[in-house]
């Protein structure tokens, strides 16, 4: 893979190209466009996400600083602040939205076999939304509150390899169980919900597909008991119930039973109460489904702190789209790459390596021979004590 690239031409050599031209073609992306192709928009920005830029300055003396490299990094005109600041406000965001879902495909095949915390045969998603603070005096566009504005990103978390296989991006103003009317559901799949997702008309067409899904349920649903099964209270399950819903509208939304499980998280010290429409599963193993949605919650972590979404280098909702679009396709490359180089490291661990080493000629898989935990433990070892203990 490397003949002496840089890291960053490295990581370039991952992406299918002809795709991407293939797209920016459908949407005339590069029309009349003389200087600064979509391919260098795509790359400059890629870089941005890569070692932490803050702004278009910060980008643009990053270029400077980088002088005749940025062409062998495949970018062929000077990077000024004015054409980046353009470009995001111009080129169509849909470029780098479908980009990001041919790198889905390509994450999702190198991560069907990744294994999962419980024996489950088809593919487990996590659902969830998070919301991104914005100055309303800035992005009037996007107002969420009175004083206050902010996007959101709904989010479907594939959890074999935590790929992010569905994003919408809205303002703060759409209910996060809005987002399930553009989720087409998967037969045989698990989703798992927290408590705002909680609609059972929507919930049903799940079940029409036979894929199953576990949610909080909220205290004000009302059901009535149909059966209630054997269960062993040292494992933490306090309950497990065939239910039907009984509420005004409910039973025609949701016509058929559901199961109740009452769980005690000696982890967290909570009642927990599940709903879910899988009847094969132990209750218990449908308690240890639920708490794997919390890996939806690392991403949105993780993303909010590795990547460049909290600080935008544009103002209008195109800029934006385009930035949280080419944060993810970052994401997805590191995913591509950790898979193809077999590298051991965590997420959060290649990018901060990545991060300073863009510009080094040397192959990836290098910067992760050996425990580098390990190594540090060496150096540590090696550092004189200033008291002994």
């Amino acid at each position: 893979m490397n003949s002496g690239k840089m890291v960053f031409s490295q990581l370039m050599d991952c992406i299918p190209w002809w795709q991407f031209n293939n797209i920016v073609e459908q949407y005339q992306g590069n029309h009349k466009v003389k200087h600064f192709s979509c391919n260098e928009h795509f790359r400059a920005m890629a870089f941005a996400q890569f070692t932490y830029r803050r702004s278009l300055r910060d980008v643009e003396a990053a270029f400077k600083a980088i002088g005749k490299k940025a062409y062998h990094m495949g970018i062929r005109c000077r990077i000024a602040k004015s054409t980046l600041a353009d470009a995001n406000e111009q080129r169509d965001w849909r470029i780098y939205a479908d980009f990001a879902q041919v790198l889905i495909s390509k994450a999702r095949a190198l991560y069907a076999d990744e294994p999962l915390d419980i024996e489950w045969d088809g593919n487990i998603y996590a659902i969830d939304a998070t919301t991104i603070d914005l100055c309303l005096s800035v992005f009037p566009w996007a107002k969420f509150r009175k004083a206050k504005a902010a996007v959101k990103l709904h989010t479907k978390i594939n959890l074999r390899g935590n790929i992010p296989e569905f994003i919408h991006i809205s303002d703060g103003k759409l209910n996060d169980v809005n987002a399930l009317d553009f989720i087409v559901p998967e037969p045989e799949a698990f989703y798992l919900f927290d408590r705002a997702y909680t609609d059972f008309q929507r919930l049903y067409s799940f079940t029409k597909v036979n894929a199953s899904f576990v949610s909080l349920l909220k205290k004000n649903i009302l059901w009535k008991r149909r059966y209630s099964h054997h269960v062993d209270k040292t494992s933490g399950v306090l309950s497990d119930q065939t239910i039907i819903l009984t509420g005004k509208d409910t039973p025609v939304y949701y016509p058929e039973p559901l199961r109740r499980i009452h769980y005690y998280s000696e982890e967290i010290q909570k009642h927990l109460v599940f709903v879910t429409n899988n009847f094969s599963l132990p209750a218990i193993v449908v308690a240890k489904l639920y708490k794997m949605r919390w890996k939806v919650e690392l991403f949105f972590k993780w993303i909010k702190q590795n990547l460049r979404i909290k600080t935008f280098f544009g103002c209008n909702p195109n800029a934006v789209k385009v930035q949280i679009w080419i944060a993810i396709c970052a994401y997805l490359i590191v995913a591509i790459v950790r898979k193809e180089q077999e590298i051991v490291q965590p997420m959060s661990e290649i990018l901060q390596v990545l991060g300073i080493t863009q510009l080094e000629k040397k192959p990836i898989f290098e910067l992760f021979k050996g425990d580098l935990s390990q190594n540090q433990n060496d150096q540590l070892c090696n550092q004189l004590t200033l008291f002994d203990l």
